[in-house]
Parts: C-alpha cells; structure tokens; sequence
C-alpha cells in the first residue's frame, strides 16, 4: 500500500462525488477526534474555495482547502490525510500541487491556522510562523506564511 508513485494530486470540484468523500475524510481525520462533526457546520460558504485531493488507486487519501482572498492572498485550511496512507510523503504532495496551482492563478501570498503538532511539516516547506499561539477548535494553533 505504501507505492508513493501511485499517488495523484488533482482539483476537486464542489459537491462532485469527490467533494462527498472530501466531506467524509475531513470529518474522520479533522473533526471526530475533536468530538466535532463537520456536517454541523454550513458547508454552503465552500462553493468558492479551491480544494486539491490525493488519489490512491482512485481513493481519495488526502485533501486541502484554499480560500481565495483579496490582494493575491490565500488561506489553506483543512490539510487531512487518511490515517491508513501517512509516511507517503501525501501532505508534501498535496501542498506541492496546490502551490503550483494558487502560482498559476497569480496568487502571490498563503497563509494558514497550523495545528501546533504540523508546524515542523509546514517549516519544511517554506512557511514561518507569524504571531502568538491560539485555540482554534480547542488545540493549540499558529498563523504561518509564505511569500510565493
């Protein structure tokens, strides 16, 4: 199960059957260890993000988020990976593609909400924190940056 070269990194379109499976591995990856449920929120509002997904054997093993905003900024969130596909190298792959991708389209600044326990993946690719640890869903988070 662990072939990385299987691994594709494509867009995936709202409400298409791989948003829907989008929408079932955030919620077991993201959500239910917080005791939250994705599904409580209003999922309307993500019409207009950009979304990248990785595929294994045509199964979605990993997804992110990315809201376009004003002045050439994006805002990454969401970065799940399947449990059963970590040490493949997905999120690299993921964040790879996605930044090719908000590039393309002329974005020249991304910014997130880490987890505190992702900061070192995020480091890794670039990005620097930028102010004082919060709570963002009851975890510790970070605002991190990247200048593209």
């Amino acid at each position: 199960m662990n072939d990385a070269t299987k691994i594709v990194v494509e867009t995936i379109e709202w409400k298409s059957p791989q948003y829907e499976a989008e929408l079932q591995l955030r919620d077991e990856v993201l959500r239910k260890p917080l005791r939250l449920n994705l599904y409580d929120q209003d999922l309307e509002s993500e019409k207009e993000y950009l979304r990248a997904g990785a595929f294994f054997d045509k199964k979605l093993v990993g997804v992110l988020l990315m809201i376009p905003s004003e002045q050439k900024t994006v805002q990454m969130k969401q970065m799940a990976v399947d449990p059963e596909y970590q040490k493949m190298q997905i999120g690299r792959k993921i964040m790879e593609f996605s930044e090719r991708l908000l590039k393309d389209k002329g974005y020249c600044k991304i910014f997130m909400h880490a987890r505190k326990y992702a900061v070192p993946f995020y480091e890794k690719l670039g990005y620097h924190i930028v102010g004082e640890e919060f709570e963002e869903v009851g975890i510790p988070h970070l605002r991190m940056e990247k200048e593209m």
